[in-house]
């Protein structure tokens, strides 16, 4: 590794890269080499996350993609695997089916404290497969050796095969304290239909949340009730006060109704939602929305209210809970259609906003920062490729994020994390699903992990990375 290497890395990802890589480097000012082994980045602006950011982006080695010496072409796609710097190789690909990954013996860092008791296993594969359903026949088989298990009723009542009765394979839960995150059917602002937020409100009250998690979950999992929900950075209930409510204030006439007084998401008891429907029609006969003699809703032009739920081939839990939700809104008077696409058309359409309603995941952490931009800055409405999806244009959300990565304290932090929150929450951008508080791993005998484990739980750095094999 050079410092040419670091400094190509940096630029070619920042102008060619994903998205992801761009926004960050639209605050380097100046980049330049300062010794033979030390590079020194200046910032256009204060951002106190951006050193960590830099210190994660991939190092790639410029030689590979010499095109004038046969290099590969940065900005094309090619099977052929990119050089790294990390502790595993890769051995084969299936394409479509399965990557191998083989641990390097010469690995330059295996020595390193931090490396200490890591990166154990000799083969790692990634199996993939094109229907959930699929996949947890194969890991039943043993074809597959560690399956998280997202369904809570099925983690309780399909347990039941021959390995797990003869300790072939163990269950176990392991619980954590990050945040909830969004998950969910995300509305596309950018649509006329979905502009407005009473319409929004509107899907959500008739969304009935109890029934479907009966029916899906068994009615074990807690709801989402906010972006940073399960943890301290999560909006706290009722009005905004002090430093939230101070932050907020400012964007009062802009912020949408419950930013600041108070929002939370409707109730029902899984049997009957006729409240919070009659709640629905009346927010939607204020945004113009009426229904005819034959029970269709329609604008002041006469259009029927049509729209599509676009989901990802596989994903039959999703579709599950879509074709409910159908069921539900025809009811309303308004027709949603569900499609049903492969990955790669999938892919491509939300990358360009093709879509009115589709099925959002958005992990959090305990240190949020950049990548809220990513998600819900107003630059992304227009950008091809970004993660804001929902089409956020807020200068309140916006104000939030900047005023979070400049925090001097933690109290500071953590009120502008609650303060972008609310307006998140309030903005009527998805309807929430739930979240799981603890994950659920059924494990091949022979398979282990420490005893201590992170806050974090299982999630980004420990799986694989400090498991072993022992018999």
């Amino acid at each position: 590794m050079t410092i040419d290497d670091v400094l190509w890395s940096f630029e070619t990802l920042g102008t060619q890269g994903h998205p992801r890589y761009r926004n960050i480097w639209a605050k380097i000012a100046t980049m330049a080499q300062t010794g033979p082994r030390s590079v020194r980045f200046t910032f256009t602006e204060p951002d106190r996350e951006l050193p960590l950011l830099l210190g994660l982006r991939p190092i790639l080695q410029r030689a590979q993609f010499d095109t004038e010496r046969g290099g590969r072409v940065f900005d094309q796609s090619s099977m052929e695997p990119v050089i790294g710097s990390g502790p595993y190789v890769v051995a084969s690909v299936e394409v479509g089916r399965s990557i191998t990954f083989q641990r390097n013996p010469d690995w330059w860092a295996a020595d390193l404290p931090f490396y200490r008791g890591q990166h154990n296993l000799d083969e790692i594969r990634y199996e993939y497969y094109g229907d959930a359903s699929v996949a947890f026949e194969a890991f039943k088989a043993g074809l597959v050796s560690v399956w998280r298990e997202p369904n809570a009723a099925r983690w309780f009542d399909s347990y039941d095969f021959p390995a797990i009765a003869d300790g072939r394979i163990a269950q176990t839960e392991i619980p954590h304290q990050r945040p909830s995150g969004m998950s969910g059917f995300v509305f596309n602002t950018r649509r006329s239909l979905f502009a407005d937020w009473r319409v929004r409100e509107a899907f959500i009250q008739v969304f009935d949340f109890a029934q479907i998690n009966a029916t899906v979950n068994g009615g074990a999992e807690p709801r989402i009730v906010s972006y940073f929900g399960n943890s301290q950075l999560g909006m706290q209930p009722g009005p905004a006060n002090g430093r939230v409510l101070g932050l907020l204030t400012p964007f009062a006439d802009t912020l949408p109704p419950g930013a600041i007084d108070g929002y939370a998401l409707p109730q029902s008891n899984g049997r009957s939602n006729r409240r919070n429907r009659r709640a629905a029609t009346r927010l939607l006969n204020d945004a113009g929305w009426v229904a005819d003699e034959r029970g269709v809703l329609r604008n002041p032009q006469g259009e029927a209210f049509v729209f599509e739920i676009l989901l990802r081939q596989g994903s039959a839990e999703h579709q599950a809970i879509a074709n409910a939700y159908v069921e539900t809104l025809l009811q309303m008077g308004i027709e949603a259609r569900l499609t049903i696409i492969d990955a790669a058309q999938y892919v491509e359409r939300t990358n360009e906003f093709d879509f009115d309603m589709t099925y959002l995941r958005r992990s959090m952490s305990l240190s949020p920062g950049n990548e809220q931009t990513l998600y819900w800055g107003s630059d992304g409405v227009g950008q091809p490729g970004s993660r804001n999806w929902a089409g956020v244009g807020s200068a309140a959300v916006d104000a939030m994020i900047e005023t979070m990565v400049e925090a001097q304290d933690h109290e500071g932090f953590t009120a502008a994390v609650r303060a972008l929150d609310r307006a998140l929450m309030a903005g009527r951008y998805v309807v929430p699903f739930w979240y799981t508080p603890a994950s659920r791993l059924a494990i091949s005998q022979g398979l282990h992990f420490p005893d201590n484990l992170p806050i974090y739980g299982d999630w980004t750095g420990f799986l694989p990375e400090v498991w072993w094999y022992q018999e």
